[in-house]
C-alpha cells in the first residue's frame, strides 16, 4: 500500500515489469536524498529471472534519460527484499 499511496500523493513512483500475472522486475523512483541528485532510482529483478538483470536496468535508465525531466538521477543500486522465486 506504500507504493500506492506515494504514486497517488505523487510522492514516488513504482513501476513493474510482468511476465504473464508475475511481477519479476521493479523500478522505484523517489525524489533525490544525496546533495547533487534530484532522483534517487533503484531496483530489483526476481531471481529466477536474474539473467535479465542487466538489460532491465540499462532499458530503464535510457527510459529515464529520455522520458523524466531528471538532470542529475542517482541509481541506488537495489531494493531490499526482491522476491526469490
Amino acid at each position: 500500500m506504500r507504493h500506492a499511496k506515494d504514486f497517488h500523493e505523487r510522492r514516488g513512483f513504482t513501476y513493474p515489469i510482468l511476465e504473464g500475472d508475475h511481477v519479476i522486475d521493479c523500478i522505484y523512483i523517489y525524489p533525490g536524498r544525496l546533495p547533487g541528485h534530484d532522483a534517487e532510482i533503484s531496483s530489483w529483478v526476481r531471481e529466477s529471472r536474474a539473467e535479465l538483470d542487466t538489460a532491465v536496468r540499462e532499458e530503464f535508465a535510457r527510459w529515464i534519460h529520455e522520458s523524466w525531466p531528471f538532470s542529475s538521477p542517482s541509481y541506488a543500486g537495489r531494493a531490499q527484499g526482491a522476491p526469490k522465486a
